[in-house]
């Protein structure tokens, strides 16, 4: 409940403090004497935007403050969630400085909008006459039936059901759309892989068998040469080897007589097992050649593939090679991931819809039991503000695809005269007769809503007489439940406020302010007075004025 609310450097408002008690508090004034004011100042704590022009003195800080006594409102978690500390009496406040930059506090804590928002989503709710209009739409008659069959668990639950169903389905587009574009060149990659997969190539052999083409290509030279070294070294009537045998019989022969010539002998017999290792090898190395056209053939298809992929590529190295082929084989795994994932999601996506259709339907029965009750105290209370002949009904038509809160289209159909068929709000409904029926909703919603505080901005707008002494009594009767302030220009319904709240212009100097005052039982009368007579005020106004706040 709201119990205070401070205004300083607002508009026109320099300075001001208002109390409020349970019960209906009035409102009113003249014309522009600043209640749209009053309810802008309001509108800041509650999470409205500011704008630096609302300040008075551009010098000053506009702060906006209101306390509500939460103590029967159960919102301990919330604050515990929000680390914010938890008072009975929870102060709000919102700072704008000359920018028009604004903080807003909630017991001290700074919080952002969308926090203020949910908290006094939960504490406050303003009609203001503009939103007379949202009762013809399909949303807020939805919200009407849905607050009636009481099932916030199920809506709960069928709108995360919702939620997640609606990113499954973007998943699903996007992988998709992934799909498509990757279809376009799988049959392209899939020909490079095999084509390079087929050539079964092997790292470094390219430089292996360009050297044994070499070795091929040049055989004839090779063994020419080879056999010539052989032949001097140990074929040749006066070869090396003999040579150097007979060398180590003198050397021996020498070294029996000299013993320093035994370091040379050593190094003869060295180098003669030398030569005799060389010649050896080169038999071996004779052996292994074979000039052999087959195999030049050969070499020189493999190499012209090797070759052929490296210029198609623009590649020069085998090694890269494979690492293409290793490129586009992943390539190939993600098209065929992103299959498997179609297949994935399409699965998921049909399960959900069986637990969406599930919580549809029974949110659809809930609805259709909730739509015969509005309907029944709908009409009951139109009677109560004198509009006897008016019908009204719900309409419910299905819906061909999930929709956020189900699969149910709401329409409220009225018709407030005798022989004049249903039809749409908005088609039939005058002014006066949609503030009614926006109170006849307010009224219901209090029922089944645990709103502590409602604000009703000129609810009255468009009815007058007796149309308006009954709407004023069922303001009276919703304010016993909780606490209700309503600004006013009719006498009807601020004769029915337990605190009656005057706002007022004031000339001081070269300036002007706005105030706002709480009428003793006197002014009120002079009050309710002049609502009735215009500023002459007589004797049959004031009296009627008495017998207004008498009953």
């Amino acid at each position: 409940m709201l119990k205070k609310l401070h205004i300083s450097n607002y508009v026109l408002i320099k300075e001001l403090d208002v109390d409020f008690t349970n019960g209906l508090s009035i409102i009113t004034g003249e014309t522009g004497a600043g209640k749209s004011i009053l309810l802008g100042a309001l509108g800041l704590v509650l999470g409205e935007r500011a704008d630096a022009k609302t300040l008075s003195d551009r010098n000053k800080k506009c702060i906006i403050e209101a306390e509500f006594d939460i103590s029967e409102y159960h919102l301990q978690k919330f604050f515990n969630e929000n680390e914010i500390d938890y008072e009975e009496r929870t102060i709000i406040r919102r700072e704008i400085n000359a920018e028009g930059k604004s903080r807003a506090f909630i017991n001290d804590t700074p919080v952002n909008l969308t926090l203020l928002k949910t908290l006094s989503s939960t504490l406050v709710d303003v009609h203001s006459q503009h939103q007379t209009l949202t009762v013809g739409n399909s949303s807020f008659q939805l919200n009407v039936t849905d607050a009636l069959a009481d099932h916030n668990e199920l809506l709960h639950t069928y709108k995360e059901l919702y939620n997640q169903y609606q990113q499954l389905q973007k998943t699903l587009s996007t992988l998709e759309e992934r799909e498509q574009q990757s279809s376009a060149e799988y049959d392209f990659i899939q020909f490079q892989y095999d084509e390079l997969n087929n050539a079964d190539l092997k790292d470094g052999e390219q430089e292996t068998l360009e050297k044994e083409l070499e070795v091929l290509t040049h055989a004839e030279t090779i063994l020419k040469s080879i056999e010539t070294a052989s032949h001097l070294l140990s074929e040749d009537e006066q070869n090396i080897v003999q040579l150097m045998n007979q060398s180590i019989l003198q050397l021996q022969l020498a070294a029996k007589y000299h013993p320093e010539t035994e370091n040379i002998l050593k190094r003869m017999i060295s180098c003669n097992i030398e030569l005799k290792d060389i010649t050896s090898e080169m038999d071996t190395v004779k052996d292994s050649i074979h000039f052999s056209p087959e195999r030049i053939e050969i070499i020189n298809e493999r190499l012209s593939v090797i070759n052929r992929l490296e210029q198609k590529h623009r590649l020069n190295d085998v090694k890269l090679l494979i690492e293409l082929k290793d490129s586009l084989e992943r390539k190939i795994n993600e098209y065929s991931s992103v299959a498997d994932d179609i297949n994935r999601i399409k699965n998921e996506i049909s399960a959900l819809e069986v637990k969406l259709r599930e919580a549809a339907t029974l949110l659809t029965a809930n609805r259709k039991e909730a739509a015969k009750k509005l309907s029944k105290r709908i009409l009951k209370l139109l009677n109560e503000v004198v509009l006897p002949d008016a019908r009204f009904e719900v309409e419910m038509s299905a819906l061909n695809q999930f929709g956020n809160s189900g699969m149910d289209a709401i329409r409220f159909l009225f018709s407030a005269n005798k022989g004049v068929p249903l039809q749409e709000l908005s088609k039939v409904a005058s002014g006066g007769e949609m503030s009614r029926l926006m109170l006849c909703l307010k009224v219901i919603l209090a029922e089944v809503t645990s709103m502590p505080t409602i604000i009703f901005d000129e609810i009255d707008t468009g009815i007058s007489g007796e149309t308006a002494f009954k709407t004023g009594n069922l303001v009276q009767a919703l304010a016993k439940k909780r606490q209700v302030i309503a600004i006013t220009h009719l006498p009807q319904m601020a004769s029915k406020g337990q605190m009656h709240y005057f706002v007022y212009k004031q000339t001081i100097g070269s300036s002007t302010e706005t105030r706002v005052k709480l009428l003793s039982k006197d002014e009120r009368i002079k009050e309710i007075a002049k609502m009735l007579s215009g500023e002459g005020i007589t004797e049959a106004s004031i009296e009627n004025a008495k017998d207004l706040l008498l009953n």
